[in-house]
């Protein structure tokens, strides 16, 4: 996702955000969207075969894919009873021609940044659960996010798809010795479902969930992060411009409708099944 500061804006993109801002100010959208409607959400989850969960979720014509490989390995010694888990993501080059191909750049790594954020401060995984032996054992998580399509907005489809691909993934069980149970295995111990908003911003006009044209239009955008009981557990403000105070009330109310909503959606179509999963 990349902003330009206004006055280094092409001469149609003036035009185009002033368009955008007319019809806000009229309760509209050029994708004839109200202000603060999500476009079409659709979750699949066990997509890829060969990962420990996935999940593939799209945001209107943006498609982002992740997968979950585990492993064994050490903790870190300041957290010697706690599972691992990291956070990574790629911008493909098929998804966007803004989107080049080599090491994730600057938009990649402040996506990773963002789940992982969400995610951690949301306390969405029981890390004691996933010690093995205290200090010697634990299980690794490795998430991979894949921007496959991308139409604006990557940012709440990624935190979806994460918790999705989480919240079905399937791990291998181990004793408290290191023995490998065979033929038994456990899920990933999910304890909440952190999810996000972003949330457009031109003049002293709101919108969420940018599409691409709108995206490129916005004065700013934020993208607000809540855990099951609606408390804020990370905010990133994704792009240069300042963000009015008098708006801020206002952001967090909408992000928390659009979340509570998305989280119904989440609950209808993944499930998430007993043993302390019951306070997504």
């Amino acid at each position: 996702m990349s902003f330009l500061p206004l006055k280094e804006r092409s001469f149609t993109v003036k035009i185009m955000s002033e368009k955008i801002y007319k019809l806000l100010q009229q309760g509209k959208r050029i994708d004839e969207r109200t202000p603060y409607e999500f476009r079409k959400i659709t979750m699949q989850t066990n997509v890829v075969e060969k990962a420990n969960g996935s999940a593939l979720v799209s945001v209107g014509s943006t498609r982002i894919l992740t997968g979950i490989k585990v492993e064994l390995g050490t903790p870190y010694s300041d957290r010697p009873n706690e599972g691992v888990f990291s956070v990574n993501a790629e911008l493909l080059p098929l998804a966007s021609k803004s989107f080049e191909p080599g090491p994730p750049d600057e938009r990649g790594i402040e996506l990773a940044r963002v789940v992982d954020r969400c995610i951690r401060e949301g306390k969405a995984i029981d890390l004691e659960k996933l010690c093995i032996i205290p200090g010697k054992l634990v299980y690794i998580l490795y998430i991979d996010i894949y921007v496959l399509d991308y139409d604006g907005n990557y940012f709440d489809p990624s935190v979806i798809s994460a918790m999705a691909a989480l919240a079905t993934c399937t791990i291998p069980k181990y004793s408290a010795t290191g023995e490998r149970v065979e033929g038994e295995y456990m899920r990933v111990p999910i304890r909440d479902v952190p999810l996000s908003s972003t949330i457009g911003i031109i003049k002293d006009k709101l919108l969420v969930d940018p599409c691409l044209v709108e995206e490129n239009s916005l004065d700013t955008s934020i993208v607000v992060c809540m855990d099951s009981a609606s408390n804020v557990v990370a905010i990133q403000k994704n792009s240069p411009g300042h963000i009015p105070l008098s708006l801020m009330e206002s952001i967090i109310n909408v992000a928390e409708e659009q979340i509570s909503r998305i989280r119904t959606q989440f609950k209808e179509v993944i499930g998430i099944e007993k043993e302390g999963r019951e306070h997504c």
